[in-house]
Protein backbone atom coordinates (compact mmCIF):
# COMPACT_ATOMS: atom_id res chain seq x y z
CA UNK A 1 0.00 0.00 0.00
CA UNK A 2 1.57 3.28 -1.04
CA UNK A 3 0.89 7.08 -0.06
CA UNK A 4 -0.16 8.90 -2.58
CA UNK A 5 -1.08 12.95 -2.38
CA UNK A 6 -3.25 13.66 -5.04
CA UNK A 7 -3.40 17.18 -6.78
CA UNK A 8 -6.73 18.39 -8.76
CA UNK A 9 -7.78 21.67 -10.34
CA UNK A 10 -10.87 21.42 -8.79
CA UNK A 11 -13.14 19.51 -6.57
CA UNK A 12 -14.16 15.69 -8.32
CA UNK A 13 -17.36 16.10 -6.69
CA UNK A 14 -19.99 15.63 -7.57
CA UNK A 15 -18.24 14.14 -10.73
CA UNK A 16 -19.88 15.71 -13.64
CA UNK A 17 -17.48 16.74 -16.48
CA UNK A 18 -14.86 15.49 -18.10
CA UNK A 19 -11.94 16.40 -15.37
CA UNK A 20 -14.19 15.84 -12.16
CA UNK A 21 -15.78 12.21 -14.09
CA UNK A 22 -11.59 11.44 -14.59
CA UNK A 23 -10.52 12.15 -11.07
CA UNK A 24 -13.46 11.27 -9.25
CA UNK A 25 -13.11 7.73 -10.88
CA UNK A 26 -9.15 7.94 -10.04
CA UNK A 27 -9.58 8.96 -6.48
CA UNK A 28 -11.86 6.27 -5.59
CA UNK A 29 -10.01 3.42 -7.43
CA UNK A 30 -6.52 4.79 -5.64
CA UNK A 31 -8.55 5.59 -2.14
CA UNK A 32 -9.75 1.40 -2.16
CA UNK A 33 -6.02 0.12 -2.49
CA UNK A 34 -4.01 2.97 -1.07
CA UNK A 35 -3.93 5.70 1.38
CA UNK A 36 -4.90 8.76 -0.59
CA UNK A 37 -4.26 12.75 0.40
CA UNK A 38 -6.49 15.21 -1.82
CA UNK A 39 -5.12 19.01 -1.83
CA UNK A 40 -7.65 20.44 -4.36
CA UNK A 41 -8.87 23.94 -5.75
CA UNK A 42 -12.58 24.29 -5.11
CA UNK A 43 -13.86 26.23 -7.98
CA UNK A 44 -16.03 29.35 -7.40
CA UNK A 45 -19.45 26.97 -7.70
CA UNK A 46 -17.67 24.57 -5.20
CA UNK A 47 -17.34 26.99 -2.25
CA UNK A 48 -20.18 24.90 0.13
CA UNK A 49 -19.87 22.31 2.21
CA UNK A 50 -17.61 19.43 1.57
CA UNK A 51 -19.95 16.29 1.00
CA UNK A 52 -19.17 13.14 2.80
CA UNK A 53 -19.01 11.45 -0.26
CA UNK A 54 -15.85 12.95 -1.35
CA UNK A 55 -14.38 13.33 2.23
CA UNK A 56 -14.73 9.70 3.56
CA UNK A 57 -12.47 7.60 1.22
CA UNK A 58 -9.36 10.44 1.83
CA UNK A 59 -6.92 9.70 4.84
CA UNK A 60 -6.97 14.05 4.73
CA UNK A 61 -8.30 16.33 2.96
CA UNK A 62 -7.50 19.85 1.93
CA UNK A 63 -9.15 22.84 0.00
CA UNK A 64 -7.95 26.12 -1.66
CA UNK A 65 -10.06 28.32 -3.67
CA UNK A 66 -9.26 28.78 -7.46
CA UNK A 67 -7.62 31.85 -7.43
CA UNK A 68 -8.31 34.60 -10.04
CA UNK A 69 -5.98 36.52 -12.17
CA UNK A 70 -6.37 40.04 -13.44
CA UNK A 71 -6.56 40.88 -17.23
CA UNK A 72 -3.29 43.11 -16.69
CA UNK A 73 -1.40 39.88 -14.42
CA UNK A 74 -2.54 37.59 -17.91
CA UNK A 75 -1.11 39.87 -20.08
CA UNK A 76 2.24 40.09 -17.90
CA UNK A 77 3.03 36.91 -18.01
CA UNK A 78 2.28 36.61 -21.64
CA UNK A 79 4.67 38.99 -22.44
CA UNK A 80 7.15 38.46 -19.70
CA UNK A 81 7.36 34.27 -20.00
CA UNK A 82 8.03 31.84 -22.53
CA UNK A 83 5.94 29.52 -20.72
CA UNK A 84 2.61 28.37 -21.45
CA UNK A 85 -0.19 30.22 -20.20
CA UNK A 86 -2.26 27.06 -18.90
CA UNK A 87 0.01 26.51 -16.17
CA UNK A 88 -0.23 30.54 -14.79
CA UNK A 89 -4.00 30.22 -14.30
CA UNK A 90 -4.05 28.29 -11.02
CA UNK A 91 -0.98 30.23 -9.46
CA UNK A 92 -1.53 30.30 -5.62
CA UNK A 93 0.58 31.04 -2.74
CA UNK A 94 -1.59 29.18 -0.66
CA UNK A 95 -2.04 25.93 -2.69
CA UNK A 96 1.89 26.03 -2.85
CA UNK A 97 2.28 26.40 1.06
CA UNK A 98 -0.12 23.64 1.98
CA UNK A 99 1.84 21.20 -0.38
CA UNK A 100 4.86 21.99 0.97
CA UNK A 101 3.38 21.38 5.06
CA UNK A 102 2.27 18.16 3.43
CA UNK A 103 5.31 16.96 1.74
CA UNK A 104 7.33 18.08 5.30
CA UNK A 105 4.38 16.38 7.76
CA UNK A 106 4.51 13.03 5.80
CA UNK A 107 6.58 10.80 3.43
CA UNK A 108 4.79 10.40 0.68
CA UNK A 109 5.73 7.56 -1.85
CA UNK A 110 4.14 9.14 -4.71
CA UNK A 111 2.89 12.79 -5.89
CA UNK A 112 0.07 12.11 -8.73
CA UNK A 113 -0.48 15.75 -10.70
CA UNK A 114 -3.88 15.85 -12.45
CA UNK A 115 -3.22 17.95 -15.50
CA UNK A 116 -0.97 20.20 -16.91
CA UNK A 117 -2.61 23.29 -15.29
CA UNK A 118 -1.18 21.92 -11.89
CA UNK A 119 2.69 21.44 -12.89
CA UNK A 120 4.25 24.51 -12.18
CA UNK A 121 4.35 23.79 -8.01
CA UNK A 122 6.58 20.83 -9.51
CA UNK A 123 10.14 22.75 -9.90
CA UNK A 124 10.07 23.08 -5.53
CA UNK A 125 9.17 18.75 -5.61
CA UNK A 126 11.90 18.44 -8.06
CA UNK A 127 14.06 20.43 -6.01
CA UNK A 128 13.68 18.45 -2.85
CA UNK A 129 14.51 15.12 -4.69
CA UNK A 130 10.88 13.43 -3.42
CA UNK A 131 8.38 12.28 -3.63
CA UNK A 132 7.88 10.39 -7.09
CA UNK A 133 5.59 12.23 -9.34
CA UNK A 134 3.20 10.73 -11.56
CA UNK A 135 1.91 13.14 -14.62
CA UNK A 136 -1.92 12.20 -15.60
CA UNK A 137 -2.02 14.08 -19.22
CA UNK A 138 -5.81 14.32 -19.82
CA UNK A 139 -5.27 15.99 -22.75
CA UNK A 140 -2.02 16.58 -24.70
CA UNK A 141 -2.42 19.85 -24.75
CA UNK A 142 0.12 21.17 -27.11
CA UNK A 143 -1.65 19.27 -29.50
CA UNK A 144 -5.40 20.88 -28.49
CA UNK A 145 -4.10 24.06 -29.01
CA UNK A 146 -1.95 23.69 -32.87
CA UNK A 147 -5.35 21.73 -33.89
CA UNK A 148 -7.16 25.13 -32.04
CA UNK A 149 -5.24 27.30 -34.07
CA UNK A 150 -5.66 25.29 -37.31
CA UNK A 151 -9.62 25.72 -37.16
CA UNK A 152 -9.01 29.36 -36.09
CA UNK A 153 -6.93 30.50 -38.80
CA UNK A 154 -9.59 29.42 -41.44
CA UNK A 155 -11.70 32.47 -40.24
CA UNK A 156 -10.32 35.55 -40.32
CA UNK A 157 -12.35 36.72 -37.83
CA UNK A 158 -10.72 34.58 -35.87
CA UNK A 159 -7.04 35.66 -36.48
CA UNK A 160 -6.28 36.84 -33.10
CA UNK A 161 -7.32 33.61 -31.77
CA UNK A 162 -5.40 32.10 -33.88
CA UNK A 163 -2.29 33.95 -33.16
CA UNK A 164 -2.72 33.49 -29.53
CA UNK A 165 -2.71 29.79 -30.01
CA UNK A 166 0.61 29.65 -32.38
CA UNK A 167 2.23 31.49 -29.33
CA UNK A 168 1.02 28.69 -27.07
CA UNK A 169 0.99 25.71 -28.88
CA UNK A 170 4.85 25.84 -29.06
CA UNK A 171 5.07 26.93 -25.53
CA UNK A 172 3.14 24.05 -24.52
CA UNK A 173 5.34 22.03 -26.69
CA UNK A 174 8.72 23.12 -24.75
CA UNK A 175 7.27 22.65 -20.95
CA UNK A 176 5.03 19.21 -21.77
CA UNK A 177 8.27 17.64 -23.18
CA UNK A 178 10.21 18.63 -20.14
CA UNK A 179 7.07 17.42 -17.27
CA UNK A 180 7.42 14.11 -19.44
CA UNK A 181 11.02 13.72 -19.13
CA UNK A 182 11.28 14.36 -15.59
CA UNK A 183 8.09 12.66 -14.09
CA UNK A 184 8.75 9.15 -13.00
CA UNK A 185 5.08 7.83 -14.66
CA UNK A 186 3.27 10.06 -17.14
CA UNK A 187 -0.18 8.76 -17.98
CA UNK A 188 -2.39 9.37 -21.07
CA UNK A 189 -6.18 8.68 -21.51
CA UNK A 190 -5.20 7.28 -25.26
CA UNK A 191 -3.35 6.15 -27.54
CA UNK A 192 -3.14 8.42 -30.10
CA UNK A 193 -2.27 10.95 -26.88
CA UNK A 194 0.44 8.33 -25.83
CA UNK A 195 2.31 8.65 -29.35
CA UNK A 196 2.08 12.08 -29.24
CA UNK A 197 3.58 13.16 -26.05
CA UNK A 198 6.25 10.41 -27.14
CA UNK A 199 7.19 12.51 -30.19
CA UNK A 200 7.83 15.28 -27.77
CA UNK A 201 9.62 13.04 -25.78
CA UNK A 202 11.21 9.69 -27.06
CA UNK A 203 12.37 8.41 -24.31
CA UNK A 204 9.03 8.29 -22.37
CA UNK A 205 6.59 5.28 -22.65
CA UNK A 206 2.83 6.74 -21.51
CA UNK A 207 1.14 4.22 -19.19
CA UNK A 208 -2.81 4.35 -21.25
CA UNK A 209 -5.48 4.79 -18.62
CA UNK A 210 -8.30 5.68 -20.64
CA UNK A 211 -11.22 8.00 -19.91
CA UNK A 212 -13.78 5.60 -17.69
CA UNK A 213 -16.85 5.49 -15.90
CA UNK A 214 -19.09 3.78 -13.49
CA UNK A 215 -21.41 2.52 -16.10
CA UNK A 216 -24.13 1.33 -14.10
CA UNK A 217 -24.43 4.99 -12.44
CA UNK A 218 -25.92 5.88 -15.95
CA UNK A 219 -27.26 2.63 -17.18
CA UNK A 220 -29.76 2.39 -14.17
CA UNK A 221 -30.81 6.26 -14.43
CA UNK A 222 -34.44 6.76 -15.40
CA UNK A 223 -35.49 10.20 -14.90
CA UNK A 224 -36.08 12.11 -18.23
CA UNK A 225 -35.95 16.06 -18.85
CA UNK A 226 -39.46 16.66 -20.37
CA UNK A 227 -37.77 17.78 -23.84
CA UNK A 228 -39.70 18.59 -27.29
CA UNK A 229 -38.70 15.89 -29.59
CA UNK A 230 -37.42 15.31 -31.69
CA UNK A 231 -34.75 15.96 -29.14
CA UNK A 232 -30.73 15.99 -30.14
CA UNK A 233 -28.85 16.70 -27.33
CA UNK A 234 -25.15 18.23 -26.52
CA UNK A 235 -23.54 18.35 -23.36
CA UNK A 236 -20.65 20.52 -22.25
CA UNK A 237 -18.59 22.91 -20.14
CA UNK A 238 -20.00 25.97 -22.59
CA UNK A 239 -16.82 28.48 -21.82
CA UNK A 240 -14.22 25.55 -23.44
CA UNK A 241 -13.02 26.58 -26.88
CA UNK A 242 -13.37 23.26 -28.61
CA UNK A 243 -17.30 22.85 -27.29
CA UNK A 244 -17.79 26.12 -28.75
CA UNK A 245 -16.49 26.18 -31.97
CA UNK A 246 -18.35 22.62 -32.33
CA UNK A 247 -21.46 24.23 -31.65
CA UNK A 248 -21.06 27.10 -33.42
CA UNK A 249 -20.64 24.61 -36.70
CA UNK A 250 -23.55 21.98 -35.60
CA UNK A 251 -25.57 25.09 -35.53
CA UNK A 252 -24.45 27.29 -38.78
CA UNK A 253 -23.76 23.54 -40.95
CA UNK A 254 -25.54 21.27 -39.94
CA UNK A 255 -28.99 22.37 -38.35
CA UNK A 256 -30.48 23.98 -40.96
CA UNK A 257 -30.12 20.82 -42.79
CA UNK A 258 -31.93 18.96 -39.83
CA UNK A 259 -35.00 21.43 -39.88
CA UNK A 260 -35.60 21.06 -43.28
CA UNK A 261 -36.52 17.38 -43.16
CA UNK A 262 -37.46 17.64 -39.22
CA UNK A 263 -39.50 21.01 -39.16
CA UNK A 264 -40.22 20.72 -35.29
CA UNK A 265 -36.72 19.38 -34.27
CA UNK A 266 -35.09 20.52 -30.88
CA UNK A 267 -31.39 21.10 -30.38
CA UNK A 268 -30.32 21.41 -26.75
CA UNK A 269 -27.05 22.99 -25.38
CA UNK A 270 -26.77 21.72 -22.11
CA UNK A 271 -23.68 22.69 -20.04
CA UNK A 272 -22.73 25.87 -17.52
CA UNK A 273 -20.82 28.86 -18.55
CA UNK A 274 -22.40 29.58 -22.02
CA UNK A 275 -20.25 31.74 -23.67
CA UNK A 276 -21.40 34.88 -25.20
CA UNK A 277 -20.57 33.66 -28.45
CA UNK A 278 -23.48 31.26 -28.55
CA UNK A 279 -25.71 34.63 -27.50
CA UNK A 280 -26.78 34.84 -31.11
CA UNK A 281 -27.91 30.71 -31.14
CA UNK A 282 -30.72 31.63 -28.84
CA UNK A 283 -32.11 33.09 -31.95
CA UNK A 284 -32.08 30.03 -34.43
CA UNK A 285 -35.49 27.91 -34.82
CA UNK A 286 -35.39 24.66 -31.97
CA UNK A 287 -31.87 25.46 -30.84
CA UNK A 288 -32.09 25.77 -26.62
CA UNK A 289 -29.11 27.10 -24.76
CA UNK A 290 -29.94 25.44 -20.53
CA UNK A 291 -27.08 27.07 -18.57
CA UNK A 292 -25.79 25.22 -16.09
CA UNK A 293 -28.20 22.06 -15.01
CA UNK A 294 -27.39 19.89 -11.66
CA UNK A 295 -26.98 16.97 -13.68
CA UNK A 296 -26.44 16.31 -17.58
CA UNK A 297 -27.79 12.46 -17.36
CA UNK A 298 -31.80 13.23 -17.36
CA UNK A 299 -31.06 15.17 -20.80
CA UNK A 300 -29.10 12.95 -22.08
CA UNK A 301 -31.57 10.36 -20.98
CA UNK A 302 -34.47 11.87 -23.20
CA UNK A 303 -32.10 12.66 -26.02
CA UNK A 304 -33.70 10.90 -29.35
CA UNK A 305 -29.77 11.45 -30.71
CA UNK A 306 -27.06 12.78 -28.86
CA UNK A 307 -24.57 14.91 -30.78
CA UNK A 308 -20.79 15.54 -30.68
CA UNK A 309 -19.58 17.60 -33.64
CA UNK A 310 -16.35 18.52 -32.22
CA UNK A 311 -13.41 19.55 -34.79
CA UNK A 312 -10.86 20.79 -32.15
CA UNK A 313 -9.95 18.52 -29.01
CA UNK A 314 -7.41 15.77 -27.63
CA UNK A 315 -7.66 13.36 -25.34
CA UNK A 316 -10.94 11.27 -25.24
CA UNK A 317 -14.44 13.01 -24.80
CA UNK A 318 -16.67 11.31 -21.59
CA UNK A 319 -19.57 12.67 -23.80
CA UNK A 320 -19.16 9.34 -26.01
CA UNK A 321 -18.79 7.35 -22.80
CA UNK A 322 -21.77 8.96 -20.78
CA UNK A 323 -24.49 8.96 -23.92
CA UNK A 324 -22.83 5.34 -24.65
CA UNK A 325 -23.43 4.42 -21.21
CA UNK A 326 -27.23 5.28 -21.15
CA UNK A 327 -27.77 3.60 -24.52
CA UNK A 328 -28.30 6.38 -26.80
CA UNK A 329 -27.81 6.39 -30.34
CA UNK A 330 -24.38 8.73 -31.41
CA UNK A 331 -23.35 10.89 -33.68
CA UNK A 332 -19.72 12.17 -33.85
CA UNK A 333 -17.52 13.71 -35.90
CA UNK A 334 -14.40 11.43 -36.34
CA UNK A 335 -12.24 13.97 -33.79
CA UNK A 336 -15.23 13.78 -31.52
CA UNK A 337 -15.06 9.85 -30.95
CA UNK A 338 -10.96 10.27 -31.42
CA UNK A 339 -9.00 7.79 -28.69
CA UNK A 340 -11.56 4.65 -28.71
CA UNK A 341 -9.97 1.94 -30.76
CA UNK A 342 -12.96 0.31 -33.08
CA UNK A 343 -15.22 3.22 -31.77
CA UNK A 344 -17.34 2.95 -35.52
CA UNK A 345 -18.82 -0.18 -33.65
CA UNK A 346 -20.58 2.07 -31.76
CA UNK A 347 -21.14 5.22 -32.81
CA UNK A 348 -21.83 7.10 -36.35
CA UNK A 349 -19.11 8.82 -37.76
CA UNK A 350 -20.05 11.90 -40.02
CA UNK A 351 -17.22 14.67 -40.51
CA UNK A 352 -18.97 16.76 -43.23
CA UNK A 353 -22.22 19.05 -42.39
CA UNK A 354 -24.53 16.96 -45.25
CA UNK A 355 -23.40 13.58 -43.78
CA UNK A 356 -23.90 14.72 -39.90
CA UNK A 357 -27.23 16.01 -40.76
CA UNK A 358 -27.67 13.13 -42.58
CA UNK A 359 -26.97 10.73 -39.99
CA UNK A 360 -29.03 11.96 -37.14
CA UNK A 361 -32.14 12.60 -39.69
CA UNK A 362 -31.92 8.82 -40.49
CA UNK A 363 -31.82 8.06 -36.67
CA UNK A 364 -34.20 10.17 -35.60
CA UNK A 365 -36.76 8.58 -37.95
CA UNK A 366 -36.09 4.94 -37.45
CA UNK A 367 -36.96 4.01 -33.91
CA UNK A 368 -35.34 -0.17 -34.82
CA UNK A 369 -31.92 1.50 -35.95
CA UNK A 370 -31.90 3.64 -32.79
CA UNK A 371 -32.32 1.51 -30.80
CA UNK A 372 -29.77 -0.82 -31.86
CA UNK A 373 -27.15 1.95 -32.21
CA UNK A 374 -28.11 2.34 -28.52
CA UNK A 375 -27.60 -1.12 -27.56
CA UNK A 376 -24.28 -1.01 -28.98
CA UNK A 377 -23.03 1.88 -27.63
CA UNK A 378 -23.54 0.54 -24.59
CA UNK A 379 -21.65 -2.77 -24.74
CA UNK A 380 -19.02 -0.94 -26.27
CA UNK A 381 -18.56 1.44 -23.42
CA UNK A 382 -18.24 -1.54 -20.62
CA UNK A 383 -15.05 -2.14 -21.52
CA UNK A 384 -14.49 1.42 -19.95
CA UNK A 385 -15.67 0.70 -16.66
CA UNK A 386 -13.74 1.83 -14.17
CA UNK A 387 -12.87 -1.02 -12.27
CA UNK A 388 -11.89 -2.52 -15.79
CA UNK A 389 -9.45 0.55 -16.87
CA UNK A 390 -7.52 0.84 -13.15
CA UNK A 391 -5.73 -2.09 -12.18
CA UNK A 392 -2.65 -1.30 -14.29
CA UNK A 393 -2.50 2.21 -12.36
CA UNK A 394 -3.19 0.79 -9.04
CA UNK A 395 -0.65 -1.75 -9.46
CA UNK A 396 1.93 0.78 -10.54
CA UNK A 397 1.72 2.93 -7.81
CA UNK A 398 2.55 0.24 -5.07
Amino acid sequence: MARILMLTPQLPYPPRQGTALRNWGLLRGLAAQHELWLLSFAAPDQTGEIPEALSSPLKELAVIPQPTRALSQRLRDLLTSRRPDLIFRLRSAAFEAQLQTWLNAHAFDWLLVEGLELTLVLERVWQRGSPRVAFDAHNCEYLLQQRTFQTDLRNPRRWPAAAYSWFQWRRLRRHEATICRHADLVTAVSAADAAALQRLAPEVTPLIIPNGLDVDDYATWTEAASLQQPAFVFTGTMDFRPNIDGVLWFAAEVWPRILAVLPGAHAYIVGKRPHPRLEALREIPGIVITGAVPDTRPHIRAAMVYVVPLRVGGGTRFKILEAGAMGKAIVSTSLGAEGFPNVEQAVTLADDPVAFADACIALAQDATRREQAGAQAQAFVRAYDWKAVLPPLIERLK
